[in-house]
């Protein structure tokens, strides 16, 4: 088999396969073996089973006195039952459709089962238990196995026999970096750790297999930059822009006063902006630090001085709120400039009326989603270019807005909390500036980390919020329940909260999975006070502003890196009323709870994720993501700094000496295809 070839080529997945896992973004065999595992599951050793292990996956040993029976539901649904006894305790099993399985025990011999433990009127059961004899249990029990992201009807058990039969039929290239590197850095080679990575014999060659690809990633990625840079003339400035006074005179009339990092920042743009060269500047701010103001603010001066200024932002609602803001600036304060809106869900008779706006005036505010680098649309007077959450975007994308005009000037901004040092690798030839400070305004967000017992009180406190007139985040790990983990869903859990508040609060449901459209749609719900509690994944980190959100409670706040938490949190705390976090903690693990409580110590994203590193070993690497940002695969930028600097080292080793990479066709191969298969950010 190719690494292009289409996915059905592997034997056993037929159309119906083939569709759930075009949803996943899977089209062939080289895209399968770069579906990596979310996580792995290690059987834990058999137990006792108490009411603390109630709605955990664990593994029991009991013994069988009698057969399994077979009876009718009342939906007429064949079902298995058996009782075992561990230490003399009931444990209740049932399996579904399943006679066949009757025949398998031999009462008396004991048996493992693993599945999900819960309380059945006050008896302890497991439904759909595995089954092993003690032998292949001890066999199982020390292997990591993979765990894949699914979507309803495809098995992780199908996923892992299609991978396993891509990396069987298929032969993988072990050239892909320069043999120094690979000796250098005492990597395994390619196919061993795409091998490794998903089915580890042990957890040192995982360690070995993510160490290798993660510095892989970040290696092509800096390369990438890199030439990009090198390719990059020192482009004159030919735009005349100036600093108006009516700037400072709308900034002096604000209802607050602006902070010393956004003024120093405005003044680099000042710089920038009429400077010898057309420049990029990277603004880092925190969550909540005001990027959007100095964002008007910059071009203010550049429409005031009679050119255009564009900004996309990557989800429609937070488009549509930048529009707003924009429009109520302008009218509020006798700005005689256009604002223009372009977003994918409007018609093609609105994009023509607001495309003729922008035709028919020099100076005007352009505001957008991706719709701004559709074809067909030009900015012919377009002088400044900012992306708002500049990860979400790829660098090809924020190339392509640039391309709209004549070579303007740009300001990426982004929430995400770099160290300096990194954010000079990961940003090369970007003039790098930071907004450490919050407004005076904002009312620090008060945090708490909290167990199961205490979830009463939290709901008490939730509906006390709503009951206030606010509205609330509720974050959950997972879109739907899972086979194989046991962490809160955004499914199951909204219908929960339905019964807990007896329906007497609107709720809604937001993921990933959802069309764009529907997505929108909840998301301007939110913000318009038509839902009070806003069930979600993690796709809240951007594209909302809601001020009347008070509360921001995440489930399962172990399974996430600190630099996650913080974007989360970032979500509330926008107004004047006083927020709040409250953090569920499901481990038992003392090491969990000591990250979570670095959270309860600062508000300051650099610090935090400066802090989480200390904490965290090597355990923590797989399962709980640091970061999400740049869009790779296996590497973060947080827990593989060491990897990082040392492919930005070796990246300038081999410029210096081939700035054309001419002396490396394979590498430059290497990068080309590499390129095609990710979505990078710059």
């Amino acid at each position: 088999m190719e690494l292009l070839s289409p996915i059905d080529t592997i034997k056993g997945v037929g159309e119906k396969t083939t569709k759930l896992l075009n949803k996943l973004g899977v089209y062939t065999i080289e895209d399968i073996l770069l579906f990596f595992p979310r996580t792995y599951l290690i059987y834990p050793e058999p137990s006792v089973p108490n009411r603390d292990s109630v709605e955990s996956l664990i593994s029991v040993a009991g013994r069988m006195k009698t057969s399994p029976k077979v009876f009718k539901s009342r939906n007429h649904m064949d079902i298995l039952s058996a009782t075992v006894f561990v230490d003399d305790i009931p444990v209740d099993l049932v399996w579904f459709n399943s006679n066949y399985l009757r025949n398998n025990f031999e009462p008396g011999k004991i048996y493992i089962f693993y599945g999900r433990l819960i309380l059945d009127k006050g008896r302890f059961k497991i439904s759909q238990p595995l089954i092993f004899t003690p032998e292949k249990y001890q066999e199982i029990k020390k292997q990591l196995l993979p765990i894949y992201h699914l979507t309803k009807g495809l098995s992780n058990n199908l996923v892992t026999k299609t991978v396993r039969s891509a990396l069987d039929g298929c032969r993988l290239s072990d050239d892909r970096l320069p043999a120094e590197i690979e000796a250098r850095g005492d990597f395994i080679s390619y196919s061993e750790a795409i091998n490794a990575y998903h089915f580890p014999d042990s957890y040192e060659d995982l360690v070995k297999a993510r160490r290798r690809l993660a510095y892989e990633e970040m290696f092509f990625f800096i390369l990438n930059s890199r030439l990009q840079e090198n390719n990059v003339a020192s482009y004159p400035n030919t735009f005349n822009i100036s600093h108006h006074k009516f700037t400072d005179d709308f900034r002096n009339r604000l209802p607050f006063e602006l902070t010393e990092d956004q003024l120093k920042v405005l003044s680099d743009i000042t710089e920038d902006l009429s400077g010898e060269y057309i420049t990029q500047r990277l603004i880092q701010g925190d969550v909540g630090s005001g990027k959007t103001i100095v964002a008007f603010l910059a071009m203010l001066d550049v429409a005031l001085s009679g050119y255009q200024a564009a900004i996309m932002a990557p989800t429609e609602v937070l488009a549509r709120q930048h529009f707003e803001s924009f429009k109520t600036w302008c009218e509020d304060f006798g700005i005689d400039i256009p604002v223009v809106l372009f977003t994918g869900s409007m018609k093609v008779s609105e994009k023509k009326a607001m495309q003729k706006i922008v035709d028919e005036n020099d100076a005007c505010f352009i505001i957008g989603t991706h719709a701004l680098i559709s074809d067909g649309r030009q900015f012919g007077n377009l002088a400044l270019v900012i992306t708002d959450e500049q990860h979400r975007f790829g660098v090809q994308q924020r190339d392509k807005l640039s391309s709209k005009g004549d070579k303007p000037h740009i300001i990426v901004m982004s929430a995400t909390p770099i160290p300096r040092t990194l954010a000079m690798i990961l940003y090369g030839n970007m003039h790098v500036s930071v907004i450490k400070q919050m407004p005076a305004n904002r009312l620090p967000i008060k945090t708490c980390v909290i167990k199961e017992s205490m979830r009463n009180t939290a709901y008490k406190f939730v509906s006390d919020e709503i009951e206030k007139g606010h509205q609330v985040y509720i974050i959950c790990p997972l879109v739907e329940a899972s086979e194989t983990t046991e962490a809160a869903n955004v499914i199951d859990y909204s219908k929960k909260l339905k019964e807990r508040f007896n329906d007497n609060y609107s709720i809604g449901v937001l993921h990933g999975k959802m069309k764009p459209a529907e997505k929108n749609q909840v998301m301007e719900d939110f913000a318009e006070h038509n839902i009070d509690i806003l069930v979600s994944t993690t796709v809240v980190e951007v594209g909302v502003n809601v001020p009347n959100a008070t509360v921001m409670m995440i489930e399962n706040a172990n399974r996430f890196g600190l630099a996650a938490l913080h974007q989360l949190r970032g979500r509330v705390g926008r107004g004047s009323a006083q927020s709040y976090c409250i953090l569920m903690n499901e481990s038992s693990d003392d090491n969990q709870s000591k990250r979570l409580n670095i959270m309860l110590k600062s508000n300051d994203g650099f610090y935090i994720a400066k802090e989480d590193l200390k904490l965290r070993g090597p355990g923590d690497m797989f399962g709980v993501r640091q970061s999400g940002d740049f869009s790779f695969r296996v590497a973060d930028i947080y827990q593989d700094q060491d990897e990082l600097e040392m492919a930005s080292k070796d990246v300038d080793d081999i410029i210096n000496k081939d700035p054309s990479l001419e002396k490396h066709p394979k590498l430059r191969s290497t990068l080309n295809s590499f390129l095609t298969d990710q979505f990078y950010v710059l």
